[in-house]
């Protein structure tokens, strides 16, 4: 994650490759360049320092869990038991590990965690809740909300 320091630091040159790529993380180097009005070996010299500085955390390819048998999303809240608060990192390092799980919210509030699960059904949404958070000891309550639509698209470069 880029610090405050690195963000801060960022010329309109950095915020004009960011939201390119934001736009399209495929696009090839010289089109990037052009886009930005830079040289290509100023451009991937840029784009790799964004990346060392932690400003570029990554690419990945956006899948419809649909297209993969995933037809239900779901987010659950999760609130651990006050006597297991000094296991909020191992909780969310258990979280990343199951395959259900798309993404994990570390909270302030009344809850501690939201895990959103992509999942086949309603009777895998039971199954999951049971074994990993009814059964976990260190877990006081959950609470378990349909996803009917979905829209992400990033924090966005000025």
């Amino acid at each position: 994650m880029a610090s405050t320091q690195n963000l801060q630091e960022l010329d309109e040159v950095d915020h004009a490759l960011v939201r390119e790529l934001q736009k399209n993380a495929r696009i090839t180097n010289a089109d990037l360049a052009s886009a930005v009005g830079i040289a290509q070996s100023t451009c991937i010299t840029r784009v790799r320092g964004l990346t060392q500085r932690g400003v570029i955390t990554g690419y990945s390819a956006a899948i419809d869990p649909k297209a993969l048998g995933l037809d239900l999303q779901v987010l659950i809240s999760v609130t651990l038991r006050a006597g297991a608060r000094a296991n909020l990192s191992s909780f969310m390092t258990e979280m990343r590990t199951l395959p259900e799980v798309v993404q994990v919210f570390f909270l302030g509030g009344s809850e501690d965690f939201i895990v959103h699960l992509a999942v086949r059904d309603s009777a895998h949404v039971r199954e999951f809740v049971l074994e990993n958070l009814s059964n976990n000891p260190v877990v006081a309550s959950t609470r378990t909300n349909m996803v009917f639509e979905h829209f992400h698209k990033g924090p966005q470069a000025d």
